[in-house]
């Protein structure tokens, strides 16, 4: 693991509330927190933190679309179940009639 990761981990371990996804912000608040001499160190971690976040942020959202998916599968296999329930021999009273009209035509194909 390269400092970068190693010194952003560290710094996460104990003030991961304090940052979000805006880089400028999270450099400042990575000035209130330690004292870092080297501009582009501080940018760097700053940088690798906001997508740190980010991507945590990006694959909470995913899970949640993924519980609410098999949510809606659940509702619909319930669905499916209520309508399996149908009495088969009520069904067996329906009788169809043919118009008089699909009579002929019938007569007229013979």
């Amino acid at each position: 693991m390269d400092r970068i990761k190693r010194l952003s981990y560290e710094v996460l371990d104990g003030h991961k509330s304090k940052f979000g996804e805006d880089f400028a912000s999270n450099k400042k608040v990575l000035d209130q927190i330690s004292i870092i001499r080297s501009k582009g160190l501080k940018n760097e971690m700053a940088g690798y933190i906001t997508k740190f976040i980010k991507r945590e942020i990006r694959e909470e959202k995913a899970k949640q679309a993924q519980r609410t998916i098999a949510q809606e599968e659940v509702v619909s296999e319930d669905e499916l179940t209520v309508d399996e329930n149908i009495d088969v021999d009520k069904t067996e009273d329906v009788v169809v009639e043919a118009s008089e009209s699909d009579a002929e035509s019938d007569e007229n194909s013979e």
